[in-house]
């Protein structure tokens, strides 16, 4: 018979053991339950992406938050426009140490600050380097606990865009306290060093990627992204004997990023689950900036009414810098897009600028002006002939409503007069291709 201190000893043993069995199933995550614990771990080569990590392509927005009238350039409500700030999309966002820059949308950290001689003075034409240089100095940096730092191709160097900066081209002064760059001032800001003979506006910054072809007149190429005055252009390494020079920012990290991953839905569309947008197949004219808006506003293709025209950055994504009307005979975008051709201003077979839905503001505050990509030649009228002068895939800007805008010039080409403006002679267009988007989800 069992007395009751042998009773008092099976109940103990049973309720430690009923302890030891709920410690097993919580540190083993067991009971169909999630554990909300978090796990701190040293992230020095953790090259993934935030969030959802099928997204490795995850595009920040522009920041655009004002919407403008078309013609006039005034601010407007933004309700119901199509306009860029009329959708919001992943809001950029930044944490940083006094070395480093990471960018909690895309995964990229970044080098803070363009100063490479350490003299604290950041508008300085003494801290550029050459596309070779460039990309040598990236390679060899050992910053922040990390050495695998690389100069980041275009589309990486182009994630930083933000559409909050107004452009100052036609600024005639001195003063850069009142300017506002494209950049996230997280950064350290540079305009071109007027102390050594440069304009305000020469802030080109390098990015690894070259042109597959040459532009102006021969010259081998390499794309950078101007955080001054809110272009991507193609550069001419050398002019002569002498080497273009750059401001430098290195990047590590989501080594994906840029890298498209496009499906053919078999209904007019094409997804990039990378991005995670949905892109329309095939490609349809304009008449100018309002008339592309409207477009995708209305669109029903593939029975979805969610359609948008692009802002820069999503359309800027579907370019591909490995194609080109000189090397490949089509466009800067995938073959699995349909893309519509026509004869340029030179007479010759070429495709388009494609409008986006992003204002490419003025400085004094005019949003009578869009940023288009060039999916073909990026031309320009210089000393009597018509030039490639940026090279497919530049992203440039013109009035959104006429050609004709204050300061352009006119010329003849084989199909009637053109209009072209600034130091390359841009040419002008408003009746640019329209390709629309909408989130896949």
């Amino acid at each position: 018979m069992l007395t009751l201190e042998d009773i008092m000893k099976k109940k103990l043993k049973l309720i430690i053991l009923s302890f030891a069995l709920i410690l097993l199933v919580i540190n083993c995550g067991g009971g169909g339950g999630s554990s909300s614990s978090t796990t701190a771990t040293d992230n020095k080569d953790d090259n993934s992406t935030p969030e959802n990590t099928s997204i490795t392509y995850r595009i920040a927005d522009t920041g655009q938050k004002l919407c403008f009238n078309s013609t006039t350039g005034a601010s407007t409500a933004c309700t119901g426009t199509g306009y860029d700030a009329d959708y919001s999309g992943n809001q950029p966002n930044y944490t940083a140490d006094t070395a480093t820059v990471t960018d909690n949308v895309t995964g990229l950290m970044w080098t803070r600050s363009t100063d490479l001689d350490g003299d604290n003075v950041y508008t300085d034409a003494g801290d550029k380097l050459s596309f070779n240089n460039a990309a040598t100095y990236c390679a060899n940096l050992s910053l922040g606990g990390y050495s695998d730092w690389r100069l980041p191709d275009i589309k990486t160097l182009y994630s930083l865009i933000l559409f909050t900066g107004t452009d100052p081209s036609s600024y005639t002064g001195t003063d850069t306290s009142s300017l506002t760059t494209f950049l996230d001032p997280i950064f350290t800001e540079a305009f071109g060093d007027m102390t050594a003979g440069e304009r305000i506006i020469d802030a080109q910054y390098a990015s690894s990627t070259e042109y597959v072809y040459t532009t102006m007149n021969g010259n081998d190429t390499v794309f950078g992204v101007n955080f001054v005055d809110g272009r991507i252009k193609g550069y001419p390494k050398t002019a002569g004997a002498t080497e273009k020079l750059f401001y430098v920012l290195c990047v590590r990290g989501n080594t994906s990023y840029g890298v498209n991953n496009f499906t053919d839905n078999g209904d007019q569309t094409i997804t990039d689950t990378a991005t995670g947008l949905m892109w329309q197949k095939n490609d349809t004219t304009s008449s100018n900036f309002d008339d592309a808006v409207s477009k995708c506003e209305s669109e029903s293709t593939a029975s979805h009414t969610d359609w948008r025209l692009p802002n820069a950055k999503e359309l800027h994504s579907i370019t591909d810098y490995s194609r080109s009307p000189d090397t490949t005979n089509s466009p800067a975008i995938s073959s699995m897009f349909n893309s519509t051709s026509f004869i340029n201003e030179a007479g010759v077979t070429d495709w388009g600028y494609f409008w986006s839905s992003t204002t490419h503001a003025k400085d004094g505050g005019s949003g009578d002006a869009g940023a288009y990509v060039s999916f073909g030649r990026a031309l320009g009228y210089m000393n009597g002939n018509i030039l490639d002068v940026h090279g497919a895939g530049a992203q440039r800007s013109n009035a959104k409503m006429r050609e004709n805008e204050v300061g352009a010039s006119s010329a003849e080409g084989v199909e009637g007069t053109f209009y072209y403006k600034g130091p390359q002679g841009d040419i002008l267009r408003i009746d640019n291709m329209v390709r629309c988007v909408r989130d896949n989800g």
